[in-house]
């Protein structure tokens, strides 16, 4: 048993501190994390790849003197690699797809001086809002293991909802730091387009939509982290203007008194359950109470024209990775190695016209200017993170025919989040409710484009007045 009694009670920069002074040593915080994945991994299924030994050795050899030497971290099994291992994007295709390099976020996370545990567990292509992989297994959610701990980063969630490490890596190319963090009762920030790089073997993620970043247990951790992390890699297409000052420094700091928007429904017309509905006017008085200003308002978009942009956008984007796979391994896809959703998104992606392609990224472009004339009225906006609480595990799986039924599923649970992949603009999910039977409600906040430090300063007072850290999953505590 590990001698670090209290892991689960600190944050990733509290876990640093108390190694830099040298309270606890690196080793004693990897065999607490080593005994806590092994013992709360079977219920949750939330890791699928383990490299402890690989841990010991960097330990061994000498960690790097950084923000996060000693704290453990988990790598989502999506489009992030890591040398020497296996990244199989959640599909039976790639399941021995070995890689041979860093991205060059984890390159940042090693010299951060982050211990890097394993994979965590992600549906097919990170295409869907649930993670229930036919290669790996559904990831269950600690609060309910008869729900999903949402997706495209489920594994990632339910890893830090079960206590395993205090922070892990995340993807966002729909929602998919957002969800897992509203369905986990976690914080997840999708930062602005191309803030963490995205490098060296991409310039983009999905043309723009796709970012990487964490959920956390912690405002703080998740400041602290992309100030690791943030700024352009080498031969970046493009990248964003540095933060005047810290991240970390602006939790905490009075975010003066904000002109919030709230958009309690979807501009799809989606229904809104009627515990998120209460829950997002809850946060809107809490939000009231500390000064802001609260009008109900949102942006003047089509849905519907949003909606098909991403689809042909993503789906050309899949279809094009998996055409990458089939030519590294000399031959087509195999029926029984992509799951139905996905090979019917494949399918689609590889009948889009060029001229379609170019006409979404104009489209998508355009809306991105729209929303941004609405930020010049409005500091924030706030919404419901998911129309629904968590759906149950198997609610939306990829492994099925009905493709159009998927879909329709996927656009009823989570409506609200997309269109800042389209806009590019830092969004973050916050947990300040549950629900009457014990599921998380996260609330939603968005910002101006490259505004990450209002989404801090907010979501830090929000963290001061209405604190959620001691809410734990009661059989992980």
């Amino acid at each position: 048993m590990s001698r670090f009694k209290d892991y689960i009670d600190y944050d990733a920069v509290g876990l640093a501190e108390q190694v830099a002074d040298k309270a606890i040593s690196p080793g004693e915080v990897l065999a607490a994390a080593m005994e806590r994945i092994e013992t709360f991994n079977p219920s949750v299924n939330a890791v699928v790849q383990t490299w402890f030994e690989a841990a010991e050795r960097a330990i061994a050899e000498g960690l790097p003197e950084g923000p996060f030497t000693g704290v453990p971290m988990l790598i989502k099994d999506l489009n992030a690699p890591v040398k020497d291992t296996v990244l199989s994007n959640g599909s039976r295709l790639f399941a021995d797809n070995r890689v041979d390099f860093d991205s060059e976020l984890v390159a940042r996370y090693r010299r951060s001086g982050m211990l890097l545990l394993g994979r965590t567990n992600t549906p097919e292509m990170g295409a869907s809002a649930s993670t229930d992989p036919v290669l790996h297994g559904p990831a269950r959610n600690p609060w309910n293991l008869e729900h999903t701990p949402g997706g495209s980063s489920g594994g990632a969630g339910a890893a830090v909802a079960a206590g395993m490490l205090p922070a892990a890596h995340a993807t966002d190319g729909g929602g998919s730091i957002r969800i897992p963090a509203a369905c986990c009762g976690l914080v997840g920030l999708k930062p602005t387009r191309n803030r963490n790089p995205m490098g060296p073997h991409r310039g983009e993620g999905w043309n723009g939509l796709s970012h990487e970043h964490v959920v956390s247990r912690t405002v703080r951790d998740s400041a602290a982290i992309l100030d690791a992390t943030h700024g352009p890699d080498i031969g970046a297409p493009y990248h964003q203007a540095p933060p005047e000052r810290p991240y970390l420094e602006e939790v905490g700091r009075d975010p003066g008194e904000l002109r919030i928007a709230l958009m309690a429904k979807p501009l799809s017309g989606a229904a809104v359950d009627k515990e998120c509905q209460w829950a997002v006017e809850e946060t809107a008085r809490l939000c009231e109470s500390l000064g802001h200003h609260v009008v109900e308002a949102a942006p003047a978009v089509d849905p519907d024209e949003w909606s098909k942009t991403a689809q042909i956008i993503i789906s050309t984007a899949v279809a094009w990775a998996i055409g990458e796979r089939e030519k590294q391994l000399g031959r087509p896809a195999g029926e029984d190695e992509l799951e139905g959703v996905v090979a019917a998104i494949v399918a689609r992606g590889r009948t889009i016209e060029a001229t379609d392609y170019f006409a979404a990224v104009q489209t998508m472009h355009r809306i991105g200017r729209a929303v941004g004339g609405f930020f010049q009225e409005h500091d924030v906006l706030l919404s419901p993170t998911l129309a629904k609480p968590p759906l149950r595990v198997g609610e939306l799986t990829l492994d099925t025919d009905d493709v159009r039924g998927n879909r329709e599923a996927m656009a009823g649970f989570s409506p609200f989040t997309s269109l800042f992949n389209l806009t590019g603009q830092p969004a973050i999910s916050l947990p300040l409710h549950w629900s009457e039977d014990g599921l998380p409600l996260g609330q939603h906040f968005a910002a101006p484009y490259g505004d990450e430090a209002t989404l801090f300063r907010l979501a830090g007072q929000l963290e001061q007045a209405q604190p959620w850290t001691d809410n734990r999953p009661p059989q992980f505590g």
